[in-house]
């Protein structure tokens, strides 16, 4: 009718307002619904905020730095290695003065953290560590006592002292803590190796990180 221009309206967009409470339920339901881990031990409650990670490229040490600059820890990182003594040997002047015994093939070494030129092993992270050595004396007659070094200070050791065979080997085996940096050698506290130390082995790995 003339003069009720405007009275009559158009009925609301219903599926705008679909929309909108939708999209207000999506932001409602992670606050109060949990979602279980795939074991089904502890909820992880999503607060409705998620950040992507990509992009990532592993360090030398087994960590995950992303573009956004954030380091990770991965805990499937590597580190093993094993030297051995390929051929009898005498004494160096240098072993001679350090008591260091040195290897002179590698047969493991993931992760590059074994030198052999100085038969030193160096821990690329804080973690717990396993050694195992055995160390042949060839055709020498005196007693042997060989010892595992942590930073220049002995925590195992080992003998071989029977006169009557031609080799025997001084073994022993360990798990260290060791920090990032910290060092491990192999050396010969008492007696010396004359005739040799062929056969004789150096490992060790990274059991698990902390």
């Amino acid at each position: 009718m003339p003069g009720r221009r405007g009275a009559l309206r158009e009925p609301a967009d219903c599926g705008s307002c679909l929309g909108a409470a939708l999209a207000l339920l999506l932001l409602l339901l992670p606050a109060c619904c949990p979602v279980r881990a795939q074991n089904d031990t502890e909820p992880i409650v999503l607060e409705g905020k998620c950040l992507v990670v990509c992009d990532s490229s592993p360090s030398a040490d087994g960590a995950v730095t992303s573009s956004l600059g954030i380091s990770v820890r991965s805990g499937s990182a590597k580190v093993a290695f094993s030297a051995t003594r390929s051929t009898n040997h005498e004494p160096s002047e240098m072993s001679n003065r350090t008591m260091t015994i040195y290897f002179d093939q590698v047969l493991v070494n993931i992760g590059n953290h074994f030198d052999l030129a100085s038969s030193i092993f160096v821990a690329p992270r804080k973690g717990i560590y396993s050694f195992s050595f055995h160390v042949v004396k060839v055709y020498n007659r005196q007693t042997i006592q060989v010892s595992l070094m942590q930073n220049g200070y002995p925590v195992i050791s080992a003998f071989a002292g029977d006169q009557d065979v031609t080799r025997e080997a001084a073994s022993n085996g360990v798990l260290l803590l060791m920090e990032r940096e910290d060092k491990v050698h192999l050396k010969l506290e008492r007696g010396n190796l004359m005739g040799g130390w062929k056969y004789s082995t150096f490992s060790g790995f990274l059991v698990f990180p902390l």
